[in-house]
């Protein structure tokens, strides 16, 4: 069973906030907070990760602002990732950093081929160090912590060479979307995928392990295009938004003429990445 196009969005916004949450609890930060509207965290998130995710259209201005004053905005680099493009947080001192569209791909769907490299998960921290400077460009940074391994719905996937190089990834989140709407399917999320044409082997690793579930997860640009090409419909549009100044208290009401907008946030410090 696969989700309609705007319970897949909700689902994809939901499964994205989890995903954050896990990487906050892997840095050895408390988690956060899911609410009606938004997930939010009260302390600086992980480099690339966002401080409130939105998870449902159509919020207030009283939302919008309870979603604010819940995160950390004491001096710039707060981000929110705006789940269905609505909100305009221009007012608060926030600047859209990047817009993408969710994407959705059935669970009917066979899998794409050729798979050129072997996809397994990574189990050791030592592996796990070897995925992320392949994920880097060569460089490690410490971003993706050994804990995220025994996080119970996280699986970080590795593609390796013949040779045992690991030469393409990704991050996989589950979620069942009982969480947002009461007896729909779960879900599949798919985050900082990378390597050569990643998503067949990828692809195949999910549908070998999580069999018949729909597979979600944000692209722009070029990969968006990738995704696309390899099954995906795109859904709808998300904004990441980030704060240039501080803010030096609650927010005051805006006037009743400004444009403050429905709704949803977007990831931290997630300049590019695929967060996811």
């Amino acid at each position: 069973m696969d989700l309609d196009v705007d319970l897949g969005r909700e689902a994809a916004a939901r499964n994205n906030a989890e995903w954050c949450d896990a990487m906050c609890r892997a840095h050895g930060l408390a988690g956060g907070t899911f609410g009606d509207r938004a997930w939010t965290h009260p302390r600086r998130t992980p480099p690339y990760y966002p401080n409130a995710v939105t998870l449902a259209p159509g919020a207030s201005d009283a939302e919008i602002r309870d979603m604010l004053d819940a995160v950390d905005r004491s001096t710039p680099g707060c981000s929110v990732k705006d789940s269905f493009a609505e909100l305009d947080l221009t007012p608060h001192g926030f600047e859209v950093l990047f817009e993408a569209q969710w994407i959705h791909r059935p669970a009917a769907l066979p899998v794409p081929g050729p798979v050129t490299s072997a996809w397994e998960p990574v189990e050791t921290a030592a592996e796990l160090a070897a995925w992320e400077t392949a994920w880097n460009g060569g460089v490690r940074i410490g971003l993706f912590r050994p804990a995220l391994l025994a996080h119970p719905a996280t699986t970080v996937l590795a593609g390796r060479a013949p040779d045992g190089r690991i030469v393409a990834g990704a991050v996989v989140s589950r979620i069942a979307t009982a969480s947002v709407s009461a007896g729909a399917t779960g879900v599949v999320g798919v985050s900082n995928l990378f390597g050569p044409d990643a998503w067949p082997g990828c692809l195949t690793a999910i549908a070998d392990r999580w069999p018949g579930m729909p597979v979600v997860g944000y692209e722009h640009g070029d990969d968006l295009a990738a995704a696309l090409r390899h099954g995906f419909t795109a859904t709808g549009p998300l904004r990441v938004w980030l704060s240039s100044s501080a803010d030096p208290g609650p927010d005051i009401a805006p006037d009743p003429g400004s444009a403050t907008a429905p709704d949803h946030a977007a990831d931290s410090s997630e300049r590019d990445a695929a967060d996811a």
